[in-house]
This record gives C-alpha cells, sequence and structure tokens, in this order.
C-alpha cells in the first residue's frame, strides 16, 4: 500500500453556514460539509478519488508542495 499525504485548507462558506476544502498541490480536487469534520470527510474521499483517477491515467501523484506557515493579514489603508 502506498501513503500520499497532502496539506488542505478548509474556509468557511462566505455566506450561509458550511464549509469548502481544497488542496494546493491538487488542482480541481474540493470538498464541501456541514462541519468542519463533514468537509474533512468529504475531502478525504474526494482526494481518494482524485489519486484513483491521476493513477488510472498513469500521471505522477504529487507530493512536493509543503505549506510553511498560514495566517490572517490586515492592512489599513487611508479612506
Amino acid at each position: 500500500m502506498n501513503y500520499y499525504s497532502f496539506e488542505i485548507l478548509i474556509e468557511k462558506e462566505p455566506e450561509g453556514e458550511g464549509y469548502h476544502a481544497y488542496s494546493p498541490t491538487l488542482p480541481g480536487c474540493f470538498g464541501a460539509g456541514k462541519t468542519i469534520e463533514e468537509t474533512k470527510r468529504n475531502m478525504r474521499v474526494a482526494v481518494s478519488q482524485h489519486i484513483e483517477t491521476l493513477l488510472a491515467h498513469r500521471q505522477p501523484v504529487p507530493q512536493h508542495e509543503h505549506l510553511v506557515h498560514v495566517e490572517e493579514l490586515t492592512v489599513g489603508m487611508p479612506v
């Protein structure tokens, strides 16, 4: 069995309830859910399916990108 690791980002939906997730390493791979836990479960399924597709097409599974730091930045601008 091969194991792959991916950073995922989970963001609150801008309007309404729920969350969405994606991985910068796997463009086009997304997950969503009503809670963070549901979003993580759905993202695990999406990533697994994405990897299956890559392997079926004999494409490499990217493993090179590693997020180092994520933070919120606030900038004040004169009015």
